[in-house]
């Protein structure tokens, strides 16, 4: 494998965060712009639908720091869920474990090293 073919896992991967990001910021700006108020909740709920759509970009791009952000966004919604119920703590844990070895894996690794040591 070349170091900067991008492996599908990654196209995917990358893929579902900026549809999520995506829908999820149209989902959440509706009631705003509808009710003509914004609280300071709703800020945060739309920067974090950013940073899905951004990590989901650069990631594309073969950034290795949007691989992190794409990691540390989903560990957030563990963190966060855990408020809310075992379960959906669970399945946000499962998610960030399968994310991790998708990103993680020797074939994305190549593809997320720094350009100048792709083609070595």
């Amino acid at each position: 494998m070349s170091g900067n073919k991008r492996p599908l896992s990654v196209t995917l991967l990358a893929c579902l965060y900026i549809a999520v990001g995506s829908i999820g910021f149209a989902f959440h700006l509706h009631p705003i712009l509808a009710k003509h108020a914004f609280h300071s909740d709703d800020l945060l709920v739309e920067l974090l639908e950013t940073v899905a759509i951004v990590s989901g970009v650069w990631m594309l791009q073969g950034e290795n720091w949007a691989r992190w952000l794409a990691l540390a966004w989903m560990a957030f919604h563990v963190a966060f869920s855990s408020f809310d119920s075992i379960q959906r703590a669970a399945t946000h844990a499962l998610l960030l474990v399968l994310f991790a070895y998708l990103l993680f894996r020797p074939k994305a690794r190549a593809y997320f090293q720094p350009r100048d040591m792709r083609s070595a």
